[in-house]
C-alpha cells in the first residue's frame, strides 16, 4: 500500500502522520518540553537496591528515579561480556551510591519511572550496534532462514578486524547494498567512540547520548519502499533533514519534499479531524457498527457492536461482516492511538468456528503492518481475543489529554440531586459542631435551582430542625460537584 508521511514542525512540537489508502494510519507526537527518553544513555547513580524485588532505582537526573531489574544488568566476566544470568542477586552486582552507565528502554508511564538496561545499543538505519556484545543478530521479521544466514555472512565480511562490538541487522537491511551497510557500520562505530569519550570522567547523573529527534527517526526508521513522499512544512527543518538524509539515509533524500502552501499541511490532508476522532471513546464503522475503546491503568478493552448495521441475509452474516470490518479498524486504532500493554477485544459472538478463525486471520493480517512487537492469542472460553502490544511511550490520549477536573477521570459526575443531599448532610454535620448564626450554601446554578424548587421543603425542614436559617447563593464558577458552606 502506497503511503505518504507528513511532518508538521513547530518550535513547541513535532507531529507525524502516515497516510495510506486515503486514511491516517499512524500518528506520532513529540513535544520539546517532554521529549521521549527511549534510547538515551546516562551515567547514573544507584539510589536504592531492593533485594526483595531484585531491582534497583537509579538517579539519572529525571523527575523520578528510574527502574533497573537484575535481568537487565550486563556484566563483563573474565574478559568476555555476558548477561547477568548466573543467578547472582542484585545486591552482589550493585551498591547504593555506585555509578552505572544505563540506557532507557521505556519512557516513564503514569506513576512509573523510566525502565533501564545496562546493555547499551545504538540504532542506525540498517543496523543496531551493541558496543558490549560481539553477537550478530537478525531481525525476527526476516523469517527466511537462508536469507538470515546470508545476511549474517555478509555483515561479518564487512566488519573491521578490530571490531569488538556486535550488530543486529534490522528489517531494512534485507535489501541494502554492501556500501549502505558499510556506511551504517562506520556511522555507528563513530557514535560508539563519541560515547566512550564522553563517558570518561563523567560525573553522575549526566546525559551521555540523546536519541535522534522524531523527524530524524522518521527518515531513519519509517520510510519504506512503499513510501512515495515525506512532506515537511518547515523550511528550516526541511534543510536540516535534507542534510541528515544526504549523510545517513541517501535513498530517502529523493522522497523528501518541502510544503510551502498557505493552508496548514494537516488541514490539507484532513489529519486534524482524525486526531479528534482518535481521542473519542467511540469509533463508527462504515457499516453502521461501532467500537467502544476504554483505556484503564491495567489494560485497554475494545467492544464491538453491530449498531445500526442490518445484514441483507441473516443475523450470522451481519455479525461476521461487522467483525471483519472491526478487525481492520481495531488494528488501525491501535497504531493511531499507540495503545499498548494488555488489550482485550470483545468481538460480537459468532456461532461458527469457521467465522471465528476467519476474523482472527483477518485481524492478524491487519496487524502485520504494525512496527510494534505484539502477540495475539485466539478466542478464549469467554469469546474474547487477548493480545499484548509493546508499550514504550505514552498513548496519544495520555500525550494530548489529562483527567477531567470535574469528574477526576471517572467519566461521570454526581447528579444535582445527589449534591443537594450531600449539602443537607454537611449542614447537619456542621450544625452539631458549630454554633453559627446562619448557614450559607455556595453551589452551582443547577444545584441551587433544585434546592430552591423541588428540594425547598427539605431545606425548610432542616432549617427548622437545627433552628438556624439556611441561605442559598449561586456561584457561576463552581462545577456541579463543588460547594461550600459558609458559617455566618
Amino acid at each position: 500500500m502506497a503511503e505518504e508521511i507528513l511532518i508538521n514542525i513547530t518550535p513547541q512540537e513535532t507531529r507525524v502522520a502516515v497516510i495510506g489508502a486515503g486514511q491516517v494510519q499512524e500518528l506520532l507526537i513529540e513535544r520539546a518540553a517532554s521529549r521521549g527518553l527511549v534510547g538515551n544513555i546516562y551515567v547514573g547513580r544507584v539510589a536504592r537496591v531492593l533485594p526483595g524485588m531484585q531491582s534497583a532505582f537509579v538517579e539519572v537526573g529525571l523527575e523520578r528515579a528510574a527502574f533497573l531489574h537484575v535481568a537487565d544488568i550486563w556484566e563483563h566476566r573474565s574478559g568476555a561480556p555476558g548477561p547477568a544470568d548466573n543467578g547472582r542477586p542484585i545486591e552482589k552486582l550493585l551498591a547504593e551510591g555506585q555509578p552505572v552507565v544505563v540506557q532507557v528502554v521505556k519512557d516513564p508511564l503514569g506513576t512509573k519511572g523510566a525502565r533501564l538496561t545496562t546493555q547499551l545499543s545504538l540504532a542506525g538505519r540498517l543496523l543496531v550496534y551493541l558496543p558490549q556484545d560481539p553477537h550478530i543478530g537478525i531481525s525476527q521479521r526476516i523469517e527466511n532462514e537462508a536469507e538470515r544466514e546470508l545476511l549474517r555472512g555478509r555483515l561479518r565480511e564487512l566488519l573491521p578486524p578490530d571490531e569488538k562490538g556486535g550488530f543486529i541487522l534490522r528489517t531494512l537491511a534485507e535489501g541494502a547494498s554492501d556500501d549502505e551497510l558499510r556506511a551504517d557500520i562506520e556511522y555507528l562505530r563513530h557514535l560508539g567512540r563519541d560515547l566512550d569519550a564522553r563517558g570518561r570522567g563523567a560525573q553522575p547523573p549526566q546525559l551521555l547520548y540523546q536519541d535522534l529527534s522524531l523527524a530524524q527517526r522518521v527518515l531513519r526508521d519509517m520510510v519504506a519502499p512503499e513510501t512515495t513522499r515525506v512532506i515537511v512544512d518547515s523550511r528550516e527543518n526541511y534543510l536540516r533533514l535534507a542534510e541528515f538524509a544526504e549523510r545517513y539515509t541517501p535513498n530517502v533524500r529523493g522522497k523528501l519534499a518541502h510544503y510551502s502552501g498557505e493552508r496548514p499541511l494537516f488541514d490539507l490532508h484532513n489529519v486534524e479531524p482524525e486526531i479528534e476522532k482518535a481521542l473519542s471513546r467511540r469509533v463508527d464503522l462504515k457499516s453502521g457498527g461501532t467500537l467502544v475503546i476504554d483505556q484503564t491503568e491495567a489494560m485497554t478493552t475494545i467492544d464491538v457492536n453491530t449498531g445500526g448495521f442490518v445484514g441483507s441475509r441473516n443475523f450470522d452474516d451481519t455479525v461476521f461482516k461487522t467483525n471483519l470490518e472491526a478487525a481492520q479498524a481495531i488494528a488501525r486504532q491501535l497504531r493511531l492511538r499507540n495503545l499498548g500493554g494488555i488489550i482485550l477485544i470483545d468481538f460480537i459472538d459468532m456461532e461458527s468456528e469457521e467465522h471465528r478463525e476467519a476474523v482472527l486471520e483477518e485481524f492478524r493480517r491487519a496487524l502485520a503492518r504494525d512496527r510494534t512487537r505484539m502477540t495475539v492469542n485466539g478466542f478464549t472460553a469467554l469469546g474474547l481475543v487477548e493480545m499484548t502490544r509493546k508499550r514504550t511511550r505514552e498513548s496519544l490520549a495520555h500525550v494530548l489529554c489529562e483527567p477531567c477536573p470535574t469528574c477526576e477521570g471517572r467519566g461521570a459526575v454526581k447528579t444535582a440531586r445527589t449534591m443537594c443531599y450531600d449539602i443537607l448532610r454537611e449542614i447537619l454535620r456542621e450544625a452539631r459542631q458549630f454554633n453559627a448564626r446562619e448557614f450559607r450554601v455556595l453551589a452551582s446554578q443547577s444545584v441551587i435551582d433544585l434546592l430552591q424548587e423541588e428540594e425547598s421543603p427539605s431545606v425548610a425542614m432542616l432549617s427548622d430542625f437545627i433552628g438556624k436559617p439556611i441561605s442559598l447563593q449561586i456561584e457561576s464558577s463552581y462545577l456541579q460537584e463543588q460547594f461550600d458552606i459558609v458559617l455566618m
